[in-house]
């Protein structure tokens, strides 16, 4: 049998690999409307396998027992060539991931042509189920049925929520009409932040056009409310854009701030960011307002300085960052575009953003003091960041930078306890700055360091905050679902006849 196992750990060890990094981390299978049916199919194989594993490690099946066995291997077989059959018709598999596979399916055969004798000689004994250990391999083996039992359930719940309704179904876009349409162009509009925007465009009456290379993803959340494109060469020279949003990038917090972390952070702004103001300058009539995100890191770690729109970057990573990304974009302005600048804090929302898993830790007893607690945190609603990106677009006297965060700052230690009042919940822990420096290392500046950020040009340019203080911010998102964020609009909207809902003729340059 050492030979079996042998063979089956290498099956478990490449196909593990494969799961991770192409299914959950390079394709995200799991986010993927048109995976279902491949998810569905890597679901039973993993609840087979789960299955396989433990029946190897402890019990010898004897008899007509070995025929389960046998069985339960053939309908892999048949369940693995479906999959293959599925992947090729549904998405275009990267060469690693042909690699492994073709490593799996020899790997399999030669396991299945080990266990035959085996199988074969359960077979001549009186059935029956038998206990058995094999030492390490047993344990091993008993290991693998955990993990892959746990992946099982997970794809399992991924395909459920795959086979919903789609988001737009599920969560009805209202679209507006407008006596004077806009043509939008948005990028990075399947995030957090962007698909707010996108929904409130849309609410008002503009045309949206998406940038993006999640197509399954922005036609589950916008369905026919939204055209969208996944190159921008798709978008001919005649075309009309009076707007451009700016959201692209990959998220900041996850991964370890490696070399190459550090590339794709930069590449994912300032190339997308590029692509736009070509686009800008390539097609008839270019548009008139160029708004790009950008991030309150542009300031660097300033302690407790105050810091408007005058601040000045400093010689660290994130806000060489910004930098770039900020430099890529001034080139619109040369098309005759008004650039507008949002250096944004962190947003608070309740479907995305840092706020769901801070909340999560507080409501569940866990949630910490990081560092001293009197690092700057620099916030904002996302009902006022969208009104903010409102107000860029139809504003003519906006221009450059504006500071995206609410009128009043906190420090940690008062963004916890603001949380923990909202949740009704104890707030007790503390982890030390030092620990957060060494786990995370550079990284750990987004967590125990801050900027104290105010946003003094919208406010002297006419901007309302409608959540200027943190502990009602935090209350309005955390203690009633039915009542938060973006909605505000769509209740004002909805509470009003059809034929009497207002629209509003704006001028954007």
């Amino acid at each position: 049998m050492s030979w079996v196992f042998s063979l089956i750990t290498v099956q478990a060890l490449v196909g593990g690999l494969d799961n991770l990094w192409h299914h959950e981390v390079t394709e995200r299978l799991p986010a993927r409307r048109s995976a279902a049916d491949e998810l569905t199919l890597h679901a039973a194989r993993e609840l087979i396998y789960a299955f396989v594993f433990i029946a190897l490690a402890w019990f010898q099946w004897q008899g007509y027992w070995a025929m389960l066995i046998a069985f339960v291997l053939v309908v892999e077989i048949v369940i693995t060539l479906a999959d293959f059959v599925v992947e090729d018709r549904t998405r275009r598999l990267p060469a690693f991931e042909r690699v492994l596979h073709t490593v799996l399916a020899v790997n399999f055969g030669a396991a299945l042509a080990v266990l035959t004798p085996v199988l074969a000689d359960w077979w001549g004994m009186r059935s029956g189920i038998t206990v058995v250990s094999h030492g390490l391999f047993s344990w091993i083996f008993t290991f693998f049925s955990v993990g892959v039992f746990v992946w099982f359930v997970r794809n399992a719940f991924a395909v459920l929520a795959l086979r919903r309704p789609p988001e737009w179904v599920r969560d009805p876009i209202m679209a507006g009409s407008s006596a004077a349409p806009r043509t939008v162009l948005v990028s990075g509009a399947t995030g957090f932040i962007g698909g707010h925007l996108v929904r409130r465009l849309v609410m008002r009456g503009d045309r949206v056009i998406i940038f993006t290379r999640r197509a399954d993803v922005a036609l589950d959340r916008f369905g026919p409310h939204v055209r969208f494109v996944t190159s921008l060469a798709d978008l001919g020279s005649d075309e009309k854009i009076d707007a451009v949003v700016n959201l692209a990038g990959a998220p900041i917090l996850g991964f370890p701030w490696t070399q190459a972390r550090r590339r794709k952070l930069v590449a994912s702004r300032v190339d997308t960011t590029r692509a736009l103001v070509a686009l800008s300058a390539r097609i008839a009539r270019p548009p008139r307002v160029f708004v790009t995100a950008s991030a309150v890191g542009y300031y660097g770690v300033r302690g407790d300085e105050v810091i408007d729109e005058q601040g000045q970057p400093i010689a660290i990573f994130q806000s060489k960052l910004c930098q770039e990304w900020e430099a890529a974009a001034e080139a619109a302005g040369s098309v005759g575009a008004r650039l507008v600048k949002l250096r944004i804090g962190l947003v608070l929302g309740r479907n995305g953003g840092a706020l769901p898993q801070l909340a999560g830790a507080v409501r569940f007893g866990v949630g910490a003091v990081l560092g001293s607690g009197r690092q700057w945190v620099s916030w904002i609603h996302i009902d006022d960041l969208v009104r903010l990106f409102e107000f860029a677009l139809d504003t003519p006297s906006v221009r450059g930078v504006l500071n995206a965060v609410a009128p009043e700052p906190v420090t940690h230690l008062e963004f916890q306890r603001a949380m923990a009042t909202a949740l009704r919940r104890p707030l007790w822990l503390r982890v030390p700055a030092i620990v957060l420096r060494a786990v995370l290392g550079e990284m750990a500046q987004l967590l125990v360091d801050g900027q104290r950020v105010v946003s003094n040009r919208a406010t002297a340019l006419g901007f309302k905050f409608r959540h200027p203080y943190v502990r009602r911010a935090l209350i309005n998102l955390l203690r009633d679902p039915r009542w938060s964020e973006i909605p505000r609009y769509r209740r004002d909207a909805a509470m009003l006849p059809a034929a009497t809902r207002p629209h509003r003729r704006v001028t954007w340059w």
